[in-house]
């Protein structure tokens, strides 16, 4: 399962930027017809959970190409930020887009979620967007991004549920699941928050259509 994930976001490395900020026809017109949310609006949610002045450790897995969180990361100039993603494709371009706008603060790692190389309590703020659909094990996600979060600490970040919308569940089931982009099992959005209740003290959960996104406290 994990070189089927990794083979296919090594596929999708000149097209998977494209997608999330919708910035092809084909791209709008894909979000539009099978998901109807705008992946850019629900990260500029999360980042409003993480003040610019920000100054402890962030941990944002899987980091991706940093497309849509360069930006936020070039306003934090007082953290400490840690980009971990287990595709060196992802991770190739992370680099080069790092190396053009300069973000001295931040280091970039090849990881698995499930076996985090950190100790207990190691991060003020876990970011995780659009990754848990992606992970093949999930149990091991949650506990690993909650066992490497200080109490007290923020752990925020978005992805897919299943049984909201028709049409996104039917494009994940039918292509991105058979492809690597997304791995089952998915959960529903109840299941989700059951999850995030047994991990911290503080969870709001919010949803869209196919997406929910969330803010939880250790």
């Amino acid at each position: 399962m994990e070189d089927k994930v990794r083979s296919a976001y090594r596929q999708s490395r000149n097209i998977y930027d494209d997608v999330l900020t919708q910035s092809k026809w084909w791209s709008r017109l894909y979000i539009r017809f099978f998901w109807a949310v705008d992946d850019v609006l629900i990260s500029q949610k999360l980042f409003a959970m993480i003040p610019d002045d920000f100054s402890g450790n962030l941990l944002d897995v899987p980091c991706g190409t940093l497309n849509l969180t360069s930006d936020k990361y070039r306003k934090m100039k007082r953290a400490n930020i840690t980009c971990l993603d287990y595709s060196e494709d992802m991770l190739s371009t992370a680099r080069d887009r790092i190396a053009h706008q300069g973000i001295p603060n931040l280091k970039l790692m090849q990881g698995d979620v499930g076996n985090l190389p950190f100790g207990r309590e190691t991060f003020d703020t876990v970011l995780s967007m659009n990754g848990f659909h992606v992970f093949p094990d999930k149990t091991r996600a949650y506990a690993e991004t909650a066992r490497v979060l200080k109490p007290g600490g923020l752990f925020c970040g978005c992805f897919y549920v299943q049984g909201e919308r028709r049409r996104s569940d039917f494009v994940v089931n039918r292509v991105l699941a058979k492809k690597g982009w997304f791995t089952p099992p998915f959960q529903t959005k109840d299941q989700v928050l059951s999850t995030l209740k047994s991990y911290y003290s503080t969870v709001d959960l919010y949803g869209d259509q196919a997406m929910v996104w969330f803010r939880c406290i250790k």
